[in-house]
């Protein structure tokens, strides 16, 4: 399982937004699908017949059971109706605090599934058993019993906000994704005997539950798991490549400070085999302008060196007096 390095704990203020983003396209996406009707519910008698030749058809004797059963009804409804939007985010917030080095790799897990699902609904959209004609037998409980909660008639929407939900997408059944992602992590995390306990129960009665209040079919419990497990293969080589990328950029970002601060500091800097020495300057400033005095090179600073023989040889006192006699003496003849 991919864990993320020490030190690299993710931070709040980046992680609430880019959930609120995830969701909100999910919620966008089931919004937006919803299209004709008819093709949904060939989609729902398809599954239902598929089901029926395979007899696992189980929704049937669980969704009377909940309509003849307020006992078992009307706890479904509470469950399918809260625990979807509360017990998610409840242990995703958990793994931020208590796991912050497994959290990325699990807040991946979830929402590539999700997407995953998005696509299922955009595909296949699918009319759930509580929405077929009364002669193929389901009741839909959540209008069966919604005077005792805050649902109406359109799944697990509060009264009146129905049209802010598309009730055909059913196929994958996320309820039960979301359901076994919380299992796994209480199984895998939890330190006592009773929350791995409810790791195991809680997905199972889930999968009975949205079966039970007719709000899918068995196949979209299978579906929805398979999502998950599709998720939790490409969690792990999709974090790997955000961090390529991202390291990418980072030494991208670092070379480029680099080459500005190099540039910035060769200007105002000048290397010691440029700068001309001060016994050069005096050297070429003593030496101007004096009569027979020799010429150096202004590289001579470099380290090159003149042969002695070909610098002039200066007279020496005595030599320019008697050179001045014999010119006087030949200018009186």
């Amino acid at each position: 399982m991919y864990r993320t390095p020490l030190g690299k704990r993710p931070r709040w203020w980046t992680e609430l937004p880019l959930i609120a983003v995830v969701y909100a396209v999910y919620s966008a996406g089931r919004l937006l699908v919803r299209g004709n009707v008819q093709p949904a519910i060939d989609h729902g008698l398809a599954i239902l017949d598929l089901e029926k030749t395979f007899r696992i058809n189980f929704e049937h004797p669980l969704n009377r059971l909940f309509t003849e059963h307020a006992s078992l009804g009307i706890p479904a409804d509470f469950a399918y109706a809260s625990l979807h939007y509360i017990l998610t985010p409840a242990i995703l917030v958990w793994a931020f605090r208590r796991r912050p080095r497994d959290y990325r790799f699990l807040r991946s897990w979830l929402m590539i599934s999700t997407l995953i699902g998005l696509i299922g609904f955009t595909l296949l959209p699918t009319c759930p058993p509580r929405l077929l004609d009364a002669s193929y037998g389901f009741v839909d409980t959540m209008a069966q019993y919604g005077s005792y909660g805050w649902w109406g008639g359109d799944a697990s929407a509060p009264r009146g906000l129905g049209g802010m939900t598309n009730q055909y997408a059913a196929m994958p059944s996320l309820h039960v994704g979301w359901a076994l992602w919380c299992g796994v992590v209480m199984w895998r995390y939890g330190r006592t005997t009773w929350a791995k306990i409810a790791g195991v129960v809680y997905p199972a009665a889930i999968t009975l539950i949205v079966m039970g209040t007719a709000n899918h079919y068995f196949l979209d419990a299978v579906a929805g798991a398979a999502v998950m497990g599709v998720g939790l293969l490409l969690a792990k080589p999709a974090l790997r490549l955000v961090d390529r990328v991202r390291e990418r950029f980072s030494a991208a970002s670092r070379q480029e400070t680099a080459g500005t601060s190099a540039n910035v500091g060769a200007g105002c800097e000048t290397s010691a085999g440029t700068a001309p020495s001060r016994a050069a300057v005096s050297g070429s400033g003593a030496g101007a302008g004096r009569p027979g005095a020799p010429e150096t090179s202004r590289e001579a600073g470099t380290g090159d060196h003149i042969p002695r023989e070909h610098i002039p040889r200066q007279q020496s006192r005595d030599e320019a007096g008697d050179s001045l006699a014999d010119d006087a003496a030949a200018a009186a003849r």
